[in-house]
Formats: structure tokens, C-alpha cells, sequence
């Protein structure tokens, strides 16, 4: 086996490309909607001539971050990285946040890049870079958006028959109409699970009450997701501690110190990680504190195509330790702008052994 040289891994060139990718229904939550996922593509090419590739994937209700924007972003850090080694992916990451604070969807894209780059180089998958392991048996949620209420019923009985038992029902923007439409579900489909997500719209009580609702028709839920104000941590506390459903925290948690607080602050049972918040390293330091404390991890993401999803179901077989996989916007997408890489068979997430992630934007080929 040949030495790798240094100078075989320094960045050579970064194109940016966006990206329309359609979905077969609205992708509407209470904070909004997107009809169209509006991403970016980043293929970095080394000197060796190995590339890497990235995905930028804003969702501008939540982070405040849009695909214009991010480009932008994008283009100016070209300068920031091309000529520095990818082997020096830490202080790379370091740059990009100092250069682009507060930029969390551009820094994810060009980590992943160097990333993917990088175990390239080595002959590696993506997740043997940080000590992981290949992992079987994974199995993804499936979400409902907010939709027409006979839709949300269709949706529910068909993602039924493809052998997913756990559904993701988006909330927050009409409490009567989501209340019935969850026993609705929960009538006609004997045995489902349901994660309640509502991004944020209930206010306290009114999230309570939501659960109590559920629990009077012996709906079985396992999870319920951000009920209030990512800012609200007494709120999120209040609601811990007064219902027997586990609490997850997401949009209160995009940085390392956000973990901190709900952990010191005891305000969730569940903290969601998500690369697309927080960038890959930083994820990563973020699931450690939370096992580390004793909460369990759930992984999600924006919404996403196979390639910054399958970067996040390597970071889920380097962790080895999350509880709630929701995993499932590019099963949510009209087409497929990738070539290689992990597979769906209905719900289970079948990973690839190719050195990266193995996966390569259809519009760099």
C-alpha cells in the first residue's frame, strides 16, 4: 500500500452547485412550508484527484438560513479552504466557523465535503474515519406534514402498507383538527406508533393537553418533539415533568452549549441531533454530552436528500447510540439527484461500504 502524501490530500479546486429536488407533497410544518427542497451540492477535489462531496440544506423557518444566502456564504469560504489539507479537518472546521459564524447549514456542506474527501483518500467509509462500525437493522420513521386532512389519512394507510410502524405527525397549527386526526390514524390502524412534532407551535398548556387528548384514545406515542418556543426551557421543563411521554428538544438545540442548557436545566428527555444544525463535529461532541448525562439521542435533518442523510446515518454508526431515527426526507422526494451510496427497503436503512460516503451528485458526473 503506497503512503499517502499530504500533498495528495490539499484541496485543489470547490465548485458549489444548487439544486432543485421536487417532493411528492408540500413539506408544510407550523413555522411553514417548502414545496420544493432549494439545496446546494459542494464537490471538493484534491490534488490527488479524489473528490468529496457535501450538501447544503437550509430550512429558512428554522434556522434562518436560505439557499441564496448559504451560496454565498459558500463561494467566499472557497478562499478560507483551497490549498489547506483535508487530513486537517478540525482546524478546517475552525475556520469555516470563524470566517461564517452562526452558518450552520454551509459549515455541515463543506465539513461533509472534507469528510467524504478525506476516507476517500484512505479507503475508508465515512463512519470507520471516527472509530464506527457498520450497523444493520436500522429503521427510519416517516413523516405526515400538514395537509389536507383526507391526504394525512392516505398518507398514513399507504407508508402503513410499505412496513413503516412508526409515524411522524407534524403539528402545531390546529389543535382540534390534529387531535382527531391522530385518533383517526390510531382507529384504522391498530398497533401504529406516532412521534408528535410540532416545531415549536403550541404554547405550554396547550402542548399538555394536546398529549393528555392522545392518551384518553390509548394512542401510543413515543415521542413528542419541540412543543414550544426553542427560546421557552421552563416551558420545555414544565412539560417534561408533567407528562409520561419522553421530551425531545430540536430546534432548542443547535449548538454545543444549547445541549448544556437543557441538560443543566433538565428541560428534555430526547435531544434531536442534526447535522444540518450544528455541522458533523460539533453533532457528534453534542451526542456524547447527551449519553453522557443519561438523555436519549434521536437523529432527523432538514429536509435532505441521500447524500447529507446518509452522511447522518454514518454519524448514527459512529454513535451507537440513538434511540429515534427519523431519517426519511429523500423517501419524501419525486426524484433521486444521487448516484451510490445506502439504500431504503421500506423503512430500514441498509448502509454502503464504499470508501466515503459513496455517494456522488448526479450534476458532477
Amino acid at each position: 500500500m503506497n503512503k499517502i502524501q499530504t500533498s495528495d490530500l490539499v484541496i485543489k479546486s470547490i465548485k458549489i452547485k444548487p439544486v432543485d429536488i421536487g417532493l411528492t407533497d408540500a413539506f408544510t410544518i407550523s413555522q411553514g412550508s417548502v414545496e420544493t427542497a432549494e439545496n446546494a451540492f459542494i464537490e471538493i477535489s484534491l490534488q490527488s484527484g479524489i473528490k468529496g462531496y457535501g450538501e447544503i440544506a437550509p430550512f429558512e423557518e428554522l434556522s434562518g438560513e436560505n439557499r441564496d444566502f448559504c451560496v454565498k456564504t459558500a463561494e467566499k469560504l472557497k478562499d478560507h479552504l483551497t490549498g489547506k489539507p483535508v487530513s486537517n479537518f478540525i482546524r478546517l472546521s475552525r475556520i469555516i466557523k470563524e470566517a461564517a459564524p452562526d452558518q450552520p447549514a454551509p459549515l455541515c456542506g463543506y465539513e461533509m465535503a472534507i469528510l467524504d474527501a478525506f476516507s476517500r483518500s484512505l479507503g475508508i467509509s465515512f463512519w470507520e474515519l471516527f472509530g464506527g462500525r457498520r450497523i444493520e437493522g436500522l429503521q427510519t420513521d416517516i413523516t405526515i406534514p400538514i395537509l389536507e386532512y383526507q391526504r394525512s389519512l392516505e398518507l398514513a394507510e399507504e407508508w402503513h402498507k410499505k412496513g413503516f410502524n412508526t409515524l411522524k405527525i407534524k403539528v402545531g397549527s390546529d389543535f382540534d383538527r390534529e387531535v382527531k386526526l391522530v385518533q383517526h390514524i390510531n382507529d384504522i390502524i391498530p398497533g401504529i406508533r406516532f412521534i408528535i412534532d410540532a416545531n415549536q407551535g403550541f404554547e405550554v398548556d396547550e402542548a399538555i393537553l394536546f398529549i393528555r387528548e392522545l392518551e384518553k384514545k390509548k394512542c401510543d406515542v413515543i415521542l413528542f418533539e419541540q412543543p414550544v418556543h426553542k427560546n421557552d426551557i421552563e416551558g420545555m421543563k414544565k412539560i417534561k415533568n408533567t407528562i409520561e411521554v419522553p421530551l425531545a428538544a430540536d430546534e432548542t438545540v443547535f449548538t454545543v452549549q444549547d445541549a448544556l442548557e437543557v441538560i443543566k436545566n433538565e428541560a428534555a428527555d430526547v435531544i434531536n441531533l442534526k447535522i444540518m444544525k450544528s455541522g458533523i463535529i460539533d453533532t457528534l461532541e453534542i451526542a456524547s454530552l447527551t449519553l453522557s448525562a443519561g438523555l436519549k439521542l434521536m437523529i432527523g435533518g432538514m429536509v435532505e436528500s441521500r447524500l447529507a442523510m446518509g452522511c447522518s446515518l454514518a454519524v448514527a454508526q459512529v454513535v451507537d447510540g440513538i434511540t429515534f431515527f427519523d431519517l426519511d426526507t429523500p423517501i419524501l422526494m419525486s426524484e433521486d439527484p444521487l448516484a451510490g451510496g445506502y439504500a431504503y427497503d421500506g423503512p430500514l436503512m441498509i448502509p454502503n461500504d464504499e470508501p466515503g460516503l459513496g455517494i456522488t451528485p448526479k450534476v458532477f458526473q
